[in-house]
Parts: structure tokens; sequence; C-alpha cells
């Protein structure tokens, strides 16, 4: 690596730099005692493989399934390494908005030669992640698109930066203004949007047109707001706070409202409590004080040593308004404090409110919320008050394909104060170690978790965990480095996500499935171009039908790019994916997200030009494209696109 790519964003020690400690069943433990796959390892794989995976019904119609009808009815786009974006044969993909493109009135153009705090407000932000649509009086082509803005890259961003890392001061770059342009690329978007004309395009100058960044004022509620561990110097109270922090995946509610999760929360504070500190095993578990950022250097409230409560007034879930850009964001501590990514929300059979998410890093755990209270749908938003009063569930997988989520509520064994939890504002700031306690399975890098609503099946992507050693491997897990993650599948009993049991199976192992020692088993029907690595993100469109989304693939790790994948879930076909589009060389695809009517889908192109084909790091100067601008004046911007089919139609249909 070189030392211009020092800080080392989003790479996977950095975001991932906590650590479980703890005994708890792995998933590969589980999956080996379920699977007993040990005749893989003797190179039996096409048939076991195959059944592990995918049950009796795919295995008996395995032969079948390239003859089976698909529910995907369009033309795979080949995979490749160009600086690019590819999307399937009759389906056109353009550019809605980008990095620096103004959103609210006023907002200037963007030059990246004379950036300014003042104008990154205005702007569109860095790294967009989460994408959701919220109809406006129920139209599926008149609405407000949300967008979640995760990290920076400043190598990238700023002309001149990567000179200036070095291995003796990673932060040689920095000055007080540009860490100012960092937090106010951070953060989200609120865009009112309009189909005109059969294109999608941003209405200028709306009045609903927001940004929020990491110094918006917020309220935090729920049974950890105006804990002693949540005040500090500039909020005695424990109960505000300013903005958000490395939001990555997220949710739309039934009630209209928007759930945007912070995720890599802890590489943004410097410094180092002393070893008898209160927060000392906390801030382990969560690997606070980092430093992937120098604004403690600037700013106090970034330095643990000088606000050591800081930190834990970040990773939750905050709940917005896009409709009313006067709302004040709300942190739902209800949902937890942990690395969160997604937030998948249903109406269960009996009126409360479940949420779905992951943690996202390796050995930790999948989670779901379950209010007390029940939907009314006279109440609006004030839903969202559902969130903070109700009980917080981690997931333990059983051998037998049974699964139980265990309920993480202070004063049931373990959660006493023997154990460091006097309330339960300490089990929710503490998610992690409360789950640890209760003995919730050390998952591989669980992200989104989403819910088809058809069929009540919730989907966990699971995008890898290179850190499992081979003693930690047996016959049903032949892989020792899980480099290319799996997606599970959940079935609630009755379709009742409240419920404290449920069963799970195994959707897909990913990775290359004509190399046998990688155990990968998609379906029978899959191509060399329809098989990915890292699952990140998904969608399940109004059709009920899966997508997949990925952060990982490279030229040196699956030799193609990121991109956007179907996939069967069901029938002769389950586990068949097809490659839909792809992203720029260097870049993650992210937030993929559906229109109502399904005509459009919205996706997040994330750091392109952070890398080339051969791995050699880009810069703002050589960058390894300048997509999507490809004008020497520009540098390479994330952006939003949006896809929709030539002349008309339901996408993948």
């Amino acid at each position: 690596m070189s030392e211009s790519t020092l800080r080392a964003h989003r790479s996977e020690e950095a975001e991932n730099i906590g650590r479980n400690p703890t005994a708890n069943a792995t998933m590969g433990d589980v999956i080996a005692t379920r699977y007993h796959r040990r005749d893989l390892l003797k190179g039996v794989l096409a048939v076991s493989a195959i059944s592990a995976t995918m049950g009796p019904l795919a295995l008996a119609t395995a032969r079948q399934a390239r003859a089976a009808t698909p529910s995907f009815a369009f033309t795979e786009v080949p995979v490749g390494n160009d600086g690019m974006h590819h999307v399937a044969p009759g389906y056109d993909a353009d550019i809605l908005i980008r990095w620096g493109d103004p959103v609210v009135a006023g907002a200037p153009e963007f030059d990246p030669m004379a950036q300014t705090a003042e104008k990154q407000r205005q702007q569109f932000g860095y790294n967009n992640d989460f994408i959701g649509y919220v109809p406006i009086d129920g139209s599926a082509e008149h609405g407000l698109l949300v967008v979640n803005h995760e990290y920076t890259i400043e190598e990238l961003m700023f002309p001149g930066a990567a000179a200036k890392i070095t291995k003796e001061d990673k932060f040689g770059y920095l000055t007080p203004e540009l860490a100012a342009i960092e937090m106010a690329a951070h953060g989200g978007t609120v865009l009112e949007i309009r189909k005109v004309d059969g294109k999608w395009q941003v209405v200028k100058d709306s009045p609903l047109n927001r940004r929020i960044t990491v110094d918006t004022d917020m309220v935090i509620s729920g049974p950890a707001a105006g804990s002693e561990r949540m005040k500090t110097s500039a909020d005695p109270t424990g109960t505000k706070v300013k903005g958000m922090l490395n939001n990555c995946a997220g949710g739309i509610t039934p009630w209209g409202t928007w759930l945007t999760a912070e995720e890599n929360f802890h590489g943004y504070f410097l410094g180092a409590l002393p070893d008898d500190a209160p927060e000392l095993t906390a801030f382990k578990r969560y690997g606070v004080g980092a430093g992937e950022y120098g604004w403690g250097k600037f700013d106090a409230r970034f330095d643990v040593s000088k606000e050591p409560n800081e930190a834990n007034r970040f990773g939750w879930m905050v709940e917005i308004d896009p409709a009313d850009p006067a709302s004040v964001p709300v942190k739902r501590t209800g949902l937890g404090r942990f690395k969160h990514e997604g937030a998948s929300t249903v109406i269960n059979k009996d009126g409360r409110v479940v949420v779905y998410t992951g943690d996202d890093e390796r050995f930790d755990y999948v989670y779901k919320f379950v209010s007390n209270g029940t939907y009314d749908p006279a109440a609006g938003k004030a839903n969202g008050n559902l969130l903070d009063d109700g009980t917080l569930y981690a997931a333990r997988y059983n051998a037998d394909g049974s699964m139980d989520w265990l309920p993480l509520v202070h004063g049931q064994d373990p959660l006493v104060a023997s154990n460091g939890f006097h309330n339960q504002a300490d089990v929710l700031i503490n998610a992690r170690l409360a789950a640890d306690l209760a003995g919730a399975t050390k998952m591989d890098r669980p992200e989104d978790v989403e819910v088809d609503p058809k069929t009540s099946k919730v989907y966990v992507m699971l995008t890898n965990n290179t850190r499992r050693k081979a003693d930690q491997v047996d016959a049903a897990n032949p892989r020792a480095e899980n480099a290319f993650g799996h997606i599970i599948e959940m079935t609630p009993p009755d379709g009742d996500h409240a419920a404290t049991k449920a069963a799970w199976d195994m959707l897909v192992k990913c990775g290359d499935p004509a190399v046998a020692e990688v155990g990968a088993t998609f379906g029978a029907g899959t191509t060399k171009d329809g098989w990915f690595g890292m699952p990140d993100n998904c969608a399940v469109d109004h059709q009920g039908r899966l997508w997949i989304a990925t952060d990982g693939n490279s030229p040196k790790a699956t030799g193609r790019k990121d991109g956007v994948w179907a996939i069967e879930t069901a029938g002769e076909a389950r586990g068949t994916s097809k490659h839909f589009f792809s992203v720029p060389v260097g870049a993650e695809l992210c937030g993929p997200c559906f229109t109502p009517d399904d005509l459009a889908l919205f996706v997040a192109v994330q750091h392109p030009g952070e890398e080339d084909a051969e791995g050699n790091p880009g810069t703002f100067e050589n960058p390894s494209t300048r997509w999507p601008d490809f004008s020497d004046a520009m540098p390479v911007r994330p952006a939003v696109v949006v896809i929709m089919k030539q002349g008309g139609g339901v996408i993948g249909s």
C-alpha cells in the first residue's frame, strides 16, 4: 500500500477495527454442525454444495434449472474492469446528481479548486450510500429522494492532499477548513425529484431540498436519552447532539420517515482513555479512538481524552422526516448502538413495528427491534415514537435450522449490574457487549437485512470474514477465510416477525463456482458473468424479487467490478444470479432503490476511481477514471444513477 492511501478508508482493516473476544459460536460453527459437509473436503463438491445451501427442492431440480423460466427477463451485462458504468442492454443509466452539485436554493456550482465548508453545506455530499424514495401524494413519478453520505476520501477530494499524507503524519494534508469541508460532506441529502418527459431530474431550488451534516442539531430519544454516559460539556442533559456520522444503509418507515444508520463511527475519534476510565472496555469493543479522521485536532468533541462521552452519542439509528425541512432528526436509542447497517421496517401481523438491522463487523451480530405499542395509521409521523419503547433482540442461529431471538433486557440474566449493566441505557449503549453475554451467533460481517413483504422471508447479506482461522473451519465451512461472503434466508413462523423463534437456511455462498476450492453454491443456471462476491446491500422490488449490490469485487479479488445482480429465491432456479449493472473501476455499488411502480431503479456509485484495475491507488490529480464527467477539469465524483428500461417497463421484466 502506498503512502497516499495510508488512511485506507473502507479497507477491510480500517472499518473492522473492533474485536469480539467472546467464545460465542461463529456462523461457520453453526453451518458446520448443521450441514456436515465433510465430503466437500474430499472433492465431492457439486452435489453436496448444492444440497447444503439450496435445499432438497433445488437439488432435485438442478438439472432443469437452466431451462426454467426465470423471473428476470434481461440480457446479462458482461463483467469487466474499465472506468465506465454498464447496464444490461435495453436500459439507460443516467446520472441524477453528483458530489458538489447544488442542493438548496442559491447553492453555488461545484468548483473543485475552490471548495469551502459553506459551499459544501449547500451541495450534494460525498460517497452517497443508502437511497430511499418517499412518494409525494402517492406518486411514483414525483417524490423525495433521501441519500446518505457515508465518508470522505481526501486523496480524491482535495488537490495536493495525497502528496501530504505520509507514514509519519497521515493528517499532513489537514487544515481547519479542510476538516470543516469533510464534516459538511458527511450526513445526508433530501431532494425533491420528478419525472419530466420520461427522465428523472432534481427539482432545482425546491424548498424541500435539504442537507444534513455533522453539525445539524439532533435530539436523543429512547431509553439512553439523559443517561450520565450521554452527557458532555456541551450537552449536560444528554438529550441533544450535533450531527450524524458514517451513515451507511437505512430504510424508509411505513409512516414515511427515513431511518439512517450510523455505521463506522469509531474512526472519527482521536485520543486515548486512561486505564481506569469507565468507558475503556466498551471503547475497545467498538474500536473507538482509531483516528481515521483528524477532526479531533481542531474540535474537542472528537478527542476522547477531552470528551470521553461524545462517542457514546454516535452509532445509533437516526429518524428524519424528509417532508419537513424544519424537523429535527431524532437518534432512536431503543434500536441499540453498534455499527448499524440497514433498517428494514415492517408492520407485524399484530400491529407492532419490527426493525431488522445488522452490525457490520466480522464476528458481530444480526439484530431486530420489536415495539411494545402498535402502529396507528391515523397517527402519521408520530408512529416514530414506537421506536423508543420495545425490545432489542440479537440472533442465535442453531445447528438444526432453527434460530432464537435473544432479548437484550436489563435485569434479565446476564444483563445485570454485576456484569456492568445498571439500567437499560447501559444495555443499549453497549449493545455489542450485551449480545456477547446473551450468546448471539458471531456472523461474517452482517450488512443489509431486508424483508420480502410478499413471503415474509428475511434476507441477510454477510459480506465476508477473512479473519476466520483454519482452526475455526470444519467440514461444513470449507473456507478458512470467507473472502466472498454468503446470504442467509430467515423465515419467521407464520409470518410473525415479532416471534422469538424462526427458521433459517442458506440462499447462496458467494464466489466463483468454477473454482472447487472456493465452495461457492449458486444455482445451476448462473453464468460466468452471473456470480458475485461480497454481498452488501440488497433490495426487494415490488414484484417480490431480490436484487443484490456488492462491495469488494475487484480485478484482484474476483476479476470483476462491483454492481447489481438479480437473484432467484424460489422454485427451480433458486440461487441463480444474473448480472444487471456494473460500476466504474474502484467503485462500490450502494443503496439500490425502486420507485413504487418498479419503472426506475436508483443506485449509488461510491468511491469511483479509488484504485485502478491493477490495484494502484487513485488521487485527485490522477484518478483511475474521471467518471462521471470525464473532464480534465473535474475530479472523479461519487454520484446517484437512475436506471430505466428504454421505452418504459418494469425493471428486470
